[in-house]
């Protein structure tokens, strides 16, 4: 639940939980990404085994099994972070109308050093993201599902669906790399790097939140005097 800190001038921005999901997710994809590569395989076609402290890279059994428990726990964690997020009612990261539009202004803002437009909790690209995001690791889970059902007795797939099912896992692999490398490339610029530590410990500046993000500043407010937003409306 976010709520401010005056005491010690912060905002909780993050709470426990999301910072769990975050990091699980965070962890297991990079888990997945570096076991798929090493079942292709790769470590040992490139001498990445050869390496000091490596040589279980190239081993089928040890990736395949780092393989399968990162994906149970990408499972899970999704399907927490649904129910969760189900429960509490809390859509703030979910896109709304005009989301694309406003990344280009603010994207344009940061590159020009001009006034950037007003934001609530999420910036309209972080909107845009989480759903990029969520669906190719949707992609990737009923692909994997599949891949790994295909090795099962009782479940027979035609060869078509199969390398179908192959091609998109593949390529799921690829889009989540992509998401990865641009959702860190995000803090190349200045303006967003206040916002990397609150992934760690949930907070956030109080004084950036007020000019960055005031419209979330204002629901924070709102919720301990619901006359705030409107006093604030009418003073502009």
């Amino acid at each position: 639940m976010s709520k401010i800190d005056y005491k010690n001038n912060q905002v909780i921005r993050h709470s426990v939980s999301t910072r769990l999901v975050h990091w699980t997710v965070t962890i297991s994809i990079f888990l997945l990404i570096f076991s798929g590569m090493g079942q292709m395989p790769l470590y040992k076609r490139y001498m990445v085994d050869q390496l000091p402290g490596l040589a279980w890279t190239s081993n089928y059994t040890v990736t395949l099994v780092m393989h399968y428990l990162a994906a149970i726990a990408l499972i899970f964690t999704g399907f927490y972070h649904v129910v969760y997020f189900a429960i509490r009612k809390d859509h703030c990261i979910l896109p709304r109308r005009g989301d694309v539009k406003e990344s280009f202004e603010i994207i344009k803002a940061i590159i020009t050093k001009s006034k950037v437009p007003p934001c609530h909790k999420y910036l309209a690209e972080q909107r845009l993201a989480f759903v990029y995001i969520a669906l190719t690791i949707a992609l990737l889970i009923f692909t994997g599902i599949i891949k790994v059902l295909k090795n099962l007795p009782s479940f027979t797939f035609s060869d078509g669906f199969l390398y179908w099912a192959t091609m998109l896992h593949n390529v799921g692999t690829f889009l989540i790399i992509f998401g990865i490398i641009a959702h860190l490339g995000a803090f190349i610029f200045k303006e967003n790097r206040v916002l990397l530590p609150s992934i760690f410990t949930g907070k956030v500046d109080l004084e950036y939140v007020k000019e960055r993000h005031c419209l979330w500043y204002d629901e924070l407010c709102q919720k301990v005097n619901p006359d705030f937003v409107q006093a604030s409306s009418d003073d502009k």
